[in-house]
């Protein structure tokens, strides 16, 4: 094949390299608008895992590139006084100018034909091309001329950061965080050779404007960032390579994503590779790394498929659906990496202490979690640990294992759980008239017995007609309220945990049927008239509700009252508000459901002016000493509703009502949402409602083991965990996962105990490798 290589970066060049070391009659050609062996920036960081694939596809060029770079295990932090250090971490630094150089060279060792100071407009310009490379960078010229093939989406975030080097050499990756009067910044530092370490500051676009850093020239910029890390610096000076930069040369992120990668001009087919494809912010160090994983998979396809030209569109399709996958996966490490330094100010510098600050900078990624730390640096970790439970009022002995954040207690008003794992409301839809029957007590009370430290029911409803489901749970009349008496009495006298009702109303969605007949499909008979907000019906086949007037609005909040009085009297630990999922007071909240042009629409006091109203006058009557929570959608996942910055004031007006805690969950409320799943995928909006708003939250989503609860909990995204679907399959999920992680000291019911023994030892045989 005729090969052109449209950029001479990481990408362009390795790529060259292996087809012609794979297929020596490849006619390849890497293309480049610099000088010979000439090239800008400082260094750049690739994982342990890349530079292994790189020893595989090509030792010769790996070899070189070992003998020329810097390996470090160890992170250090520099924050309020304070320097913490962790190792185990893996990372290699290299300059980029001396990469580039190792890769020309074995490049034309191997025959490939470089051109230097040659600007390429068009991949037209190589008619006899079967195959054009378009690496040619962030702002690729290939890539814009096929705009509307390729489909970049190209965001500018919001920091700003300056690109430096120093000649003090740094044996850490090394982080350095400074507070001045308009806004933090930090330095994000690594040594890439024997005499220099790259030096890149960053802030945000407040500080950069207060500070009027845009005004400065290049010079005054550095001497800015001196001053302000002298500390670390001690006296060695700040450079810059960017003089061809006009400006300050203060710069701000691009996250590229493409929606298509590859295209056939009519003589050749034309692919992007590396950062014309995709990019990655440097928090977690994945440009280089996603570019020679680029090129390595595109060799890998055509060693499989074979070098004839007719093997190409195959490649390319096979190509792209394999990288998308890990490329997703990196920028999405990235995107978290990157979003916690852009809010790393007000959110948790301002707030966090250095310890639970180093462990939340440590896992900004959620690529490293609470095992995986424990992997790198278990005395780290472990020390960590050992801080968590004595701010939790734990006496933590020298030496011994300590429990782990999620089974730490949590104390709340006059309330203390004995761990922070909440079994979520789940709709169980197999009530009759509301009343709590043999099911709910075995279902419950397994859950209890199971380890969990919080035990919901399903949302109980506080009148008939406030019902989802003829299936649903109330607590309406003193029946009822007699089921929860003998609920709370077993889990009480047969367990450590307690008993949580959430209340709520479903408005809208209410009168279908239960969730096996078909989920939100309305009452074919049976059914009651429902209100809300506004006259939305939640499908466009449901009944549609009624508009309340000032009667309904005094009808339901007595209800809630007299409901809330009858929890008390139940012996009901803890209540939860339910404000979410598009149920009537989620219906007020979003503005989707809510197109009130009174007093009760429009403005989000107006939207949440009713349900304020409620939960004030729930809160006068329930115990001073018992905790309420409240549950917000805090996305709507649609254009037009609710985002998590309209959440946060919510939050915060809950909370000067008296709220304890925000269960922060998402969506549910337009039957057109787009959500976007994942591990963990609601903790965000707890991260930043806990660390903005400064109240506790309980973050709910997705979290599945024992390792996404302890990483929530310790890095301060939560307050308290929510399990919901672990815990229908698994009733003792919180006993299981304690045995899991190697923790002996979680208590059993005592008549379980022969089988905790026996779980212990199954583990244990399990992981012992077979002879």
């Amino acid at each position: 094949m005729r090969i052109v290589c449209i950029g001479g970066g990481p990408a362009g060049l390795y790529f060259g390299l292996l087809m012609k070391k794979l297929h020596p009659a490849h006619d390849i050609t890497v293309v480049e608008r610099n000088r010979p062996y000439d090239t800008f920036g400082w260094g750049v960081v690739f994982s342990d895992q890349t530079m292994q694939s790189m020893r595989i596809w090509d030792p010769e060029s790996a070899a070189e590139i070992e003998d020329s770079f810097n390996h470090w295990d160890d992170i250090e932090l520099l924050f309020k006084g304070t320097r913490q250090r962790t190792s185990g971490h893996g990372f290699v630094g290299i300059g980029r100018k001396k990469l580039l150089n190792i890769l020309q060279a074995r490049c034309e060792a191997l025959g490939v034909e470089l051109k230097f100071e040659t600007d390429v407009d068009s991949d037209l310009d190589f008619p006899d091309a079967d195959l054009v490379i378009a690496s040619d960078g962030l702002n690729s010229k290939i890539r814009n001329k096929y705009a509307e093939i390729f489909q970049p989406d190209m965001v500018v975030r919001p920091n700003r950061y300056i690109w430096l080097g120093t000649n003090k050499l740094y044996d850490a990756f090394t982080f350095d965080f400074r507070k001045t009067d308009h806004g933090w910044f930090q330095a994000h530092i690594y040594k890439f050779d024997d005499k220099t370490s790259t030096f890149i500051v960053e802030t945000t676009e407040e500080a950069y404007q207060a500070h009027k850093l845009g005004e400065m020239s290049q010079d005054e910029s550095i001497k800015f960032c001196e001053n302000l890390f002298a500390e670390t610096l001690e006296g060695s000076p700040l450079m810059t390579n960017a003089r061809h930069m006009r400006g300050s040369a203060w710069l701000n992120f691009s996250r590229l994503i493409c929606g298509k990668w590859s295209h056939f001009n009519g003589n050749s087919h034309v692919v992007l590779m590396g950062d014309a494809a995709h990019t990655a912010h440097f928090a977690i160090g994945s440009g280089t790394k996603l570019a020679i994983d680029d090129a390595i998979e595109l060799a890998n396809q055509f060693n499989i498929a074979g070098h004839g030209k007719d093997a190409i569109p195959g490649v390319l399709e096979t190509y792209e659906e394999i990288r998308r996958v890990d490329v997703a996966r990196i920028q999405n490490a990235a995107r978290n990496a990157m979003e916690w330094f852009e809010v790393v100010g007000h959110r948790y510098a301002d707030t966090l202490e250095p310890e639970q600050f180093m462990y939340s900078m440590l896992t900004r990624s959620q690529r490293i979690s609470h095992e995986n730390l424990r992997l790198r640096d278990k005395t780290w970790l472990e020390g960590y640990e050992r801080w968590f439970a004595a701010k939790q009022g734990l006496n933590v002995k020298e030496g011994e294992r300590c429990l782990p954040p999620m089974f730490t207690p949590y104390k709340v008003r006059g309330l203390t759980l004995p761990n922070r794992i909440v079994v979520s409301p789940m709709a169980m839809y197999s009530a009759k008239d509301g009343l709590i029957d043999d099911f709910h007590m075995v279902h419950l009370g397994s859950r209890a017995l199971g380890g969990a430290g919080l035990v919901f029911a399903e949302m109980t409803c506080v009148s008939p007609d406030a019902r989802i489901t003829p299936g649903c749970l109330g607590i309406w009349n003193d029946e009822q309220m007699e089921g929860w008496k003998r609920l709370v009495a077993f889990v009480h006298g047969n367990s450590n945990a307690k008993v949580a009702m959430q209340l709520g109303h479903a408005g809208r969605k209410g009168a279908t049927k239960v969730a096996w007949e078909g989920i939100d499909q309305p009452l074919e008979s049976g059914d009651w008239p429902l209100i809300s907000a506004s006259a939305l019906p939640y499908l466009k086949h449901s009944k549609v509700p009624k508009a309340m007037d000032r009667a309904d609005m005094d009808r339901v909040k007595a209800d809630f009252v007299a409901a809330t009085k009858r929890a008390a009297e139940a012996g009901v630990d803890w209540l939860e508000f339910h404000a979410a999922h598009g149920y009537l007071f989620s219906s007020f909240l979003s503005p989707l459901t809510n197109q009130r042009e009174d007093e009760y629409g429009g403005s989000h006091e107006n939207r949440a002016r009713y349900p304020l109203e409620v939960f004030r006058a729930v809160r006068e009557v329930w115990p001073a000493d018992k905790p309420i929570s409240v549950r917000l959608s805090c996305h709507d996942w649609f254009e037009g509703g609710n985002t998590p910055e309209d959440a946060a004031i919510f939050a915060q007006m809950f909370k000067d009502a008296g709220a304890d805690l925000i269960d922060c969950s998402s969506g549910q409320v337009w039957k057109e949402e787009q959500p976007v799943y994942g591990r963990l995928f609601q903790t965000p909006f707890s991260d930043k409602i806990r660390n903005e708003i400064h109240v506790p939250t309980i973050a709910v989503g997705a979290i599945s083991e024992a390792d996404h609860a302890n990483s929530v909990i310790a890095a301060g995204r939560a307050d308290l965990c929510a399990v919901a679907r672990p815990h229908l399959a698994d009733p003792a999920w919180a006993l299981h996962e304690a045995a899991k992680i190697g923790l002996k000291n979680v208590a059993w019911p005592k008549q379980y105990m022969s089988g905790k023994y026996q779980y212990e030892a199954n583990l244990a045989r399990a992981a012992t490798p077979a002879k």
